[in-house]
């Protein structure tokens, strides 16, 4: 699937234009690692894309979040370790994180959103005036953002990325689509 295909899904699927945001987030995070770590840059955006494809109409069901959207990529005839990602970002499925993709999907989920509230707490409230030593000043304090699951983020990890690298990485590449972040 093309990424003018995948985003017709998106506006087809999803109605919160919010959501949407943080979807082009995580697509731009997801390219931005792929690169860093020497994968498929296409494929790994595609699924930061279509994460949450199915976010929308799961909301009262969280348990479902990922099962609904991977049956649509399916159908779609993505491939399956796209599928598997989209599935395993949901820690409530119970479906193990296996690849780097697995891995790099769940980590960049939630630090999007504690890139977005550090930028609006700054002055400018623009992704441009931030940088990493002031993100990791406010994922220091626990009332800070905390729908940003830090374990999630720290999960980084185990792609053998330290915490201020996978945070100037996410940063680098939301940085680079503000203007579609409206940031």
């Amino acid at each position: 699937m093309e990424r003018e295909e995948a985003l017709r899904l998106v506006n087809k699927e999803v109605k919160t234009k919010n959501l949407v945001k943080h979807m082009l987030a995580v697509e731009a995070v997801m390219r931005r690692l792929a690169k860093e770590l020497e994968q498929d840059e296409d494929l790994w955006a595609l699924a930061g894309l279509l994460h949450d494809l199915d976010y929308d109409k799961t909301v009262d069901q969280p348990e479902r979040h990922g099962l609904l959207g991977a049956q649509i990529l399916v159908e779609k005839g993505l491939p399956a370790e796209l599928v598997h990602a989209v599935k395993a970002h949901n820690e409530m499925l119970g479906v193990e994180r296996q690849t780097l993709l697995d891995k790099a999907l769940y980590a960049a989920d939630p630090v999007t959103g504690l890139l977005v509230a550090a930028a609006l707490i700054h002055p400018q409230k623009k992704l441009a005036a931030i940088d990493v030593e002031f993100v990791m000043n406010r994922f220091k304090e626990k009332s800070f953002a905390r729908g940003a699951d830090r374990g999630q983020i720290e999960s980084c990890s185990e792609l053998n990325m330290d915490l201020e690298r996978f945070i100037a990485l996410s940063l680098e590449a939301m940085q680079s689509i503000a203007a579609d972040l409206g940031l």
